[in-house]
């Protein structure tokens, strides 16, 4: 009888064990402050899953991670980081006969130049980046006037949040210069160089990156460099804010959906990714951060009703010929990143 007892309970956990181990598991790596979290646990009760889900600042952040070994099933990089993880083969192709929702995307967010043949990501959200700014303490005209270069403006020095990314700081120096955010000219790039210093030594600018959206909502200072949806949410958290898009031209990204060569649940992944772009879990997620949807029926219904007061900011600018999309290139990327760093060591 004894080792009858011991038979089953040996067996039982044989069993409990296997019913641990054939839980599925899915690794999402994504921004900070990027979605609805009430989406994940509802996904996991949906396909019976478990979602381990892992939040990165910056798209070099990100990378360096990958590189180093870490596996994720799916990841959300912005554009030109798809481009060169593309070149690099850290990318496996989407299956999109998998995704359902795939169709119901705007034409604006596909076939992008980082993914013209649209096999490798899915649009997640979109925008353009401009200034946030106190509309009782700087004047209109300025803004109007100077763009750009309005950071460079004594009148409003010890009052300015820098965001600190290389990538859209070069762009924004290179753009008031009246150059291309893509340009490879080493001179050029200088320039903005010294451009971004004159800020730095003359403005006294802080360095931020999320927490630039509760200074700003505090009116903490008056001009900051801020992506789109970060712009809506702080408008409708403090009236006295409003955005303006330089017309010398700004970027327009995409943040997309990938699944890395390494993923170990490839199938998951793809039902993360159709969840993600069905109608309620997009309009539950661009509620919650109050970026611009790329699901068509979503970004519709979202600008003719809770954000029709501010449409400025919720839809990104496709009008201007001086706006670009990042491009990746090897050589641009190393001197950004080196001169990047000494204008944050002055």
């Amino acid at each position: 009888m004894k080792k009858l007892f011991l038979a089953v309970v040996a067996l039982l956990l044989i069993v409990s064990g296997c019913g641990q181990s054939t839980t599925e598991t899915l690794k999402v790596y994504n921004w900070g402050v990027y979605i609805d979290e009430s989406v994940i646990s509802e996904f996991e009760d949906l396909y019976n899953v478990r979602v381990i889900y892992e939040n990165f600042e910056s798209n070099e952040m990100m990378y360096t991670q990958l590189q180093s070994g870490e596996v994720y099933d799916v990841v959300v990089p912005s554009d030109y980081t798809i481009e060169r993880m593309i070149a690099e083969d850290m990318l496996q192709t989407i299956d999109m006969s998998k995704l359902s929702n795939y169709d119901g995307l705007l034409s604006n967010v596909r076939g992008l130049p980082h993914d013209p043949n649209e096999e490798y990501s899915v649009p997640y959200f979109w925008g353009n980046v401009g200034l946030v700014y106190n509309q009782t303490n700087v004047d209109l005209s300025d803004l109007q006037s100077q763009g750009w270069n309005i950071l460079q403006n004594e009148k409003y020095a010890g009052r300015i949040f820098m965001y600190d990314s290389e990538r859209d700081a070069f762009m924004v120096a290179l753009k008031a210069l009246g150059y291309s955010a893509n340009t490879t000219n080493e001179n050029e790039l200088n320039e903005a160089y010294e451009w971004l210093l004159e800020v730095d030594s003359t403005m006294n600018p802080v360095y931020v990156t999320d927490e630039v959206i509760d200074q700003m909502i505090n009116g903490t200072k008056d001009i900051a460099i801020m992506y789109s949806g970060d712009a809506v949410y702080v408008e409708m958290e403090n009236e006295d804010m409003a955005f303006f898009v330089p017309s010398e031209g700004t970027n327009l990204w995409v943040d997309a959906m990938v699944i890395p060569a390494n993923a170990e649940n490839v199938e998951l992944a793809h039902k993360w990714i159709d969840f993600m772009l069905s109608y309620d879990v997009a309009l539950a997620n661009t509620y919650e951060v109050a970026y611009s949807s790329p699901v068509e029926a979503v970004f519709n219904d979202v600008i003719a009703d809770d954000y029709s007061d501010y449409l400025d900011s919720y839809i990104p600018r496709l009008d201007n010929p001086n706006d670009e999309t990042f491009r990746h290139n090897d050589d641009v990327k190393r001197i950004i990143s080196d001169l990047w760093i000494r204008v944050k060591a002055q």
